[in-house]
């Protein structure tokens, strides 16, 4: 499984959404996205929920959250967390 990396932590709105949403277009069943973030992205989660993506969250510290994406709904992506 081929895992997309995306950290942006250090990065200031909009570019953590706009580069996730890049990165989701990416993504197929063989791959996921692994996005590190200061918060919890909401917008980010929303949009995929509406697309049908399979998500993972874990708030790994107060400003460190580990959030996977996939298309693959089989995927268990708790497997894949980096913590």
């Amino acid at each position: 499984m081929r895992r997309i990396l995306l950290d942006t932590r250090e990065l200031a709105h909009p570019e953590p959404l706009e580069r996730a949403i890049k990165a989701l277009r990416q993504i197929d069943n063989d791959c996921y996205l692994y996005m590190l973030n200061r918060k919890n992205p909401i917008p980010l989660i929303r949009l995929a929920e509406q697309h049908k993506f399979q998500i993972f969250i874990h708030e790994a510290s107060e400003n460190e959250w580990h959030i996977l994406i996939s298309k693959n709904r089989e995927l268990l992506l708790k497997k894949y967390l980096d913590v």
